[in-house]
């Protein structure tokens, strides 16, 4: 597994450094906790999903998450 840290993009910032100028920008946006974490928690799940061309199974392992919690997370998404 890679550091965060470690793992550099094509304008020079590490992932850490770009999360970081993420949630410093969503504080001054106000944006609260739940919501952050919920829309990042979508979009991370979301990329999963697409790279494991929807597999539940598939996605679950790829993200440490039992098949069970994934499909119970999409299931409240869609209301």
């Amino acid at each position: 597994m890679a550091a965060i840290k470690k793992l550099p993009h094509e304008n020079g910032l590490t992932l850490k450094e770009r999360m970081e100028s993420f949630c410093r920008e969503s504080v001054e946006k106000g944006i609260l906790f739940p919501e952050a974490l919920d829309q990042f928690e979508r979009c991370f799940i979301t990329e999963a999903l697409r790279r494991n061309n929807g597999s539940i199974i598939r996605t679950a392992a790829a993200l440490g998450i039992h098949r069970n919690t994934l499909s119970k997370k999409i299931r409240e998404w869609r209301g």
